[in-house]
């Protein structure tokens, strides 16, 4: 009689340490206590009340890792056991051979027919004449597992959210700062009408188009292209549009010595791992000149009045290609009553159909030819409308920019 009032005392025991282990875990997971904290609790569940002395607790999180041992040696475990991976879908009793072959047990945890844990449980006395721990108490250390790793993975989730948001905030602000630097609209004046067009691939784009007027008169401008996407190509474009302005707000350099000096601060920006494609130009409406230079960019085409339209494609390399620029022509076109001049970056004559055909200069050139009347505003429109006609399901796989001029 004694012995089974001791026996349903012991199991009281570990009813009642049971409740409160669950308990003390739960406020752990609500008061958001580290990992290493839960680990803590879990060990001293598993360890010091239900008497278990050997176990293995690995976790996925972009990798297997092991994160918790007691009762093994480092050496002998090794992470990248993959026998162990491939384990049941269920509680099973290890047959196993590498990491599951000195224990007893092999306990899974499952997230969407996946496994993100397993727990390996063995017995250190397996010579006592006596029911395993692990055997007695499965149940509950499944239980205690489960609750556990979900909680170490939506603490990780979490984690990844909270990165994942502040990321969001510092594009959406970097994105806001470009807007800035690239000209929301452009002023027309009676000599020169300009329209502008872009549309970034992502949130942040590498493309950049600007329209200054100097001190002197004339006008400055320019279109160009980053190598690369993202937020280093934004960075970057950013920089380059900010030395830009420095020099023709305080210097009267040549074109050439300009084009110089952009390509050594963009080797310096860069550092060798990205270049910039561009053409600028400068107008001069009392002697109608431009002059130019094309740093390795799409060429523009012009309709020079009556002329056939051309492209203009004098100029040099890219822009941080190389450590020195080792020559460099400019480009001088007397410019005509009625032309006008489309720059373009390559998102607009690159994007293809789902034939696998991009859309072409030839077409740029064809809208041109088909409305001699239009205002650079319309011909940007009837760009835009005939390059998503051209593409028809498939995504802009690029930034796309459109500088349009007509002289007047």
């Amino acid at each position: 009689m004694a012995s089974k009032v001791d026996r349903l005392i012991e199991k009281m025991k570990v009813k009642d340490f049971k409740l409160k282990s669950m308990l003390e875990i739960t406020k752990a997971i609500n008061a958001e206590a580290p990992t290493e904290k839960l680990l803590g609790l879990f060990k001293q569940a598993a360890v010091e009340e239900l008497g278990i002395d050997k176990l293995l607790l690995f976790s996925f999180d972009e990798s297997w890792k092991c994160i918790l041992k007691i009762g093994v040696t480092d050496e002998i475990y090794d992470v990248k056991d993959q026998s162990l991976f491939h384990a049941t879908d269920s509680i099973s009793l290890s047959t196993g051979t590498g990491t599951q072959e000195s224990f007893d047990i092999v306990i899974p945890v499952h997230h969407n027919n996946a496994p993100i844990a397993y727990l390996l449980v063995g017995d250190l006395a397996e010579e006592e004449l006596k029911i395993s721990p692990a055997i007695k108490h499965m149940n509950y250390i499944q239980t205690l597992t489960n609750i556990i790793i979900v909680a170490i993975r939506n603490k990780s989730l979490a984690l990844e959210n909270i990165a994942q948001q502040m990321v969001k905030k510092e594009l959406e602000l970097a994105a806001e700062l470009q807007q800035l630097l690239v000209p929301n609209k452009i002023e027309s004046t009676a000599e020169l009408d300009a329209a502008s067009f872009y549309k970034p691939h992502a949130q942040l784009g590498g493309d950049y188009y600007d329209f200054v007027t100097l001190a002197d008169g004339r006008k400055m401008f320019c279109i160009a292209d980053v190598s690369g996407k993202g937020v280093s190509a934004a960075f970057l474009m950013s920089n380059f549009q900010a030395h830009l302005r420095a020099i023709f707000s305080y210097t009267n350099q040549q074109l050439k010595d300009v084009v110089r000096d952009l390509n050594k601060k963009v080797n310096s920006s860069a550092m060798g791992e990205k270049y910039i494609t561009m053409f600028i130009g400068l107008w001069n409406n009392e002697t109608r000149e431009l002059i130019y230079i094309n740093c390795g960019h799409n060429p523009p085409v012009l309709e020079n009045g009556t002329d056939a339209i051309i492209e203009l494609t004098d100029g040099s390399l890219g822009l941080g290609m190389l450590e020195e620029i080792p020559s460099i022509s400019e480009g001088s076109v007397f410019i005509k009553p009625n032309s006008r001049l489309v720059c373009f970056t390559d998102g607009l004559v690159e994007i293809e159909n789902d034939q696998m055909q991009e859309f072409g200069i030839e077409r740029v050139m064809e809208i041109l030819e088909k409305n001699p009347a239009a205002s650079s505003e319309q011909i940007n429109s009837k760009l835009i409308t005939a390059v998503n006609n051209h593409r028809g399901e498939m995504p802009f796989m690029d930034d796309t920019a459109i500088l349009t001029l007509r002289f007047t």
